[in-house]
């Protein structure tokens, strides 16, 4: 070092000679094997993770945006602008399972009276599958859920019990038409004549209907 001179004084440090690699910035980061993920993905995946836990833990009700926020270690309003609501958060993370009866040992004449039966059961008190409904009338990602679960879990359980296989997906999708249609009037729209109809009273009216969709020849009236 030249005598009386700082080093931050010295000037510019020399340029490499021609040919030569320059040295690689201290902060630079070294090449990996693809691009890494957007932090907006890791938020994202941060939030399913929370809300399946806490919708698990809590159900739809007790389950708060700001819960779920102070879970994945993030502001609330960072929920809002990647999943908009609640509801469509629910129907995005939330695993649902109709828990339908095995019908394989249902009397024939009895699977109408007794599918209808249970839905009633699982949908009466439950404010879960209602979200899912209200959120597939308006959110693309709630209604592909909703014919998810029930192509899957309803059109297996209709696939066992109907005469022909092959007519199970058309016979699932016309029991699907009178529950969804129940559960839309009754729990989301609420319509006076449909909420104040007791469940029993709509089990006789649903009964036959669901019964003749599930056992009647095709085409029969």
């Amino acid at each position: 070092m030249t005598e009386g001179v700082l080093p931050e004084e010295a000037g510019p440090a020399a340029e490499p000679a021609a040919g030569a690699r320059r040295p690689r910035r201290a902060d630079a980061a070294p090449a990996a094997g693809g691009p890494r993920p957007r932090r907006s993905d890791a938020t994202r995946a941060a939030i399913l993770r929370a809300a399946r836990d806490r919708f698990a833990t809590d159900g739809y009700d007790r389950a708060t945006i700001r819960a779920i926020a102070a879970d994945a270690q993030i502001d609330p309003s960072m929920v809002i602008r990647y999943y908009g609501s609640k509801e469509e958060l629910f129907a995005t993370a939330a695993e649902f399972d109709l828990r339908l009866p095995d019908l394989s040992d249902v009397p024939a004449d009895r699977l109408g009276v007794v599918l209808v039966s249970y839905f009633f059961t699982r949908w009466e008190g439950d404010s879960s599958l209602p979200a899912l409904l209200r959120t597939a009338c308006t959110n693309p990602s709630g209604a592909e859920r909703v014919r998810e679960i029930f192509a899957d879990q309803l059109g297996t359980a209709v696939a066992r019990v109907v005469a022909d296989p092959a007519q199970a997906p058309r016979r699932a999708g016309l029991v699907a038409s009178q529950l969804l249609g129940v559960a839309l009037t009754r729990y989301v729209l609420r319509l006076p004549p449909m909420v104040d109809i007791p469940p029993a009273d709509l089990i006789d009216w649903l009964s036959p209907t669901i019964q003749r969709y599930l056992r009647a020849p095709a085409g029969t009236a």
